[in-house]
């Protein structure tokens, strides 16, 4: 394969870069540019010290530090090194740019990481861990990707695999033996790994709503009229003044969208345009948004204005989100007006709350944890699917498992039986990569920053 070249680090400046290089003409296009302070022969998983130049007339670029890998024992298990230079971006791609014209070429989104998966060294679920170690938001996020990086996925998968694979040779012997007579002790024992193996796809299948919540976190959208604290709870949740606050109404108009982090779980928070009749066009727009949102939102927090009187607006709020899971706040109680505590139309488990005084947060996050069990969602124990590819194949495998156990229990011959058990294989293995196409592979790596 052809010497590939990138920045690994993240552009900007910081205290270091890293310049990456893969293939077998690593060493040779390093050479040219890298003069080391002293000429030992090159070891695998050493350093040297020394300083790229200018391959033309010997100028110093960079004082650096370069890492070597020696196939087969690096990440993409070719020959690899690792240029660790200051961080800056004039330095960073003055050494690529001298790799460049000294025979690598530059590396794709994600090449790195695709050769390590086309090399053997790892799978593609655990390629797929890579990114999503890399974009994880929460800790528990970051947890499952890690073990999924580490195999725990491929593992369970594998282990599936065997089990058809165990039933597919008996079947085989079956057919080769039919003298034997083994045909319904075969049907038996295949419909018992069936449901075997229906069990165990279903776990997965069943761990990817707890999955989808760690990756994606808890859609919320906050709700209510102008001028009720909603941007002012966005930053009390935020610790920061994201959103503008005004006494004017209206001030919002479009949404805000920020992350935060509750019990290990991400909340994807919708700070919306409050909902009223208005002749403004462009606020009407934002109200059109924050309708829109609530309809998609998995959580309403709606605000009420305990200084202001229940009205017609207020009511209009509770019928958009009365089919909702909601958590209703009544804001502004340090003021002491006790307009909406007193209100027979709001839900008794209201929380009292002060954006000011900052009343009622630690009540909502409990709240919240409660409604959507936060606290048993383990990550340890059980093994978590947080990728939309994967949850597809494990469904389809699913279907192959119910048609092979109808064939089974129709009494159909066992070759019929055996093209179900391959399409299980074939659904497993497009999640561990050994049966899936070029453009499925250059779409996952897509998703991949250059240099990884």
């Amino acid at each position: 394969m052809s010497t590939i070249a990138a920045i690994s680090t993240a552009p900007g400046n910081g205290g270091i870069g890293i310049i990456r290089l893969s293939g077998d003409n690593c060493f040779e296009v390093l050479n040219k540019i890298f003069v080391p302070k002293n000429s030992d022969e090159v070891k695998g998983y050493t350093i040297k010290y020394g300083h790229i130049v200018k391959s033309e007339n010997k100028e110093i670029i960079d004082e650096v530090l370069v890492s070597y890998f020696i196939a087969p024992k690096s990440y993409t298990k070719e020959n690899m090194c690792e240029i660790n230079s200051h961080g800056g971006i004039v330095v960073e791609n003055q050494i690529l740019q001298e790799c460049l014209k000294n025979g690598a070429i530059l590396a794709e989104p994600g090449e790195f990481t695709k050769r390590a998966f086309l090399n053997g060294r790892i799978d593609l679920s655990q390629a797929e861990a890579v990114i999503d170690i890399i974009n994880a938001k929460t800790e528990k996020e970051t947890k499952v990707a890690q073990k999924h990086l580490e195999g725990s996925l491929s593992r369970k998968i594998n282990e599936i695999k065997q089990d058809i694979l165990d039933v597919m040779v008996d079947i085989e012997a079956s057919i080769d033996y039919p003298e034997y007579d083994i045909e319904e002790t075969t049907n038996e024992k295949i419909n018992n790994t069936l449901i075997k193996v229906e069990n165990k796809l279903n776990k997965l299948k069943n761990n990817f709503e707890n999955g989808k919540i760690l990756k994606e976190g808890i859609k919320t959208a906050i709700v209510g009229k102008p001028n009720v604290g909603k941007s002012s709870l966005l930053n009390l949740m935020l610790g920061e003044n994201r959103a503008i606050v005004s006494d004017i109404e209206g001030t919002t108009r479009d949404t805000i969208e920020e992350y935060i982090n509750i019990k290990g779980i991400p909340l994807k928070i919708i700070d919306t345009a409050g909902i009223r009749k208005t002749n403004d066009e462009v606020e009407q727009i934002g109200v059109k948004r924050s309708i829109d949102n609530i309809s998609n939102a998995e959580l309403i927090i709606a605000i009420f204005d305990d200084s202001r009187p229940f009205d017609d607006q207020d009511r209009e709020i509770l019928k958009l989100i009365e089919k909702k899971k909601t958590i209703i706040l009544i804001n502004k109680v340090d003021l002491n007006k006790n307009f909406i505590k007193g209100s027979t139309e709001i839900k008794k488990d209201a929380i009292e709350f002060s954006t000011i005084k900052e009343k009622g947060i630690e009540e909502l996050y409990e709240k919240i944890e409660k409604m959507f069990n936060l606290s048993e969602l383990e990550c340890d124990n059980s093994e978590i699917i947080t990728n939309n590819r994967q949850k597809q194949h494990i469904m389809l495998a699913i279907e192959a498992v119910n048609e092979a156990r109808n064939s089974t229990q129709k009494l159909m011959p066992l070759d019929i039986t055996a093209i179900c058990l391959k399409n299980i294989l074939e659904e497993l293995s497009e999640i561990t990569g050994e049966n899936v196409s070029e453009d499925i592979i250059n779409e996952i790596f897509k998703k991949f920053c250059l240099g990884k």
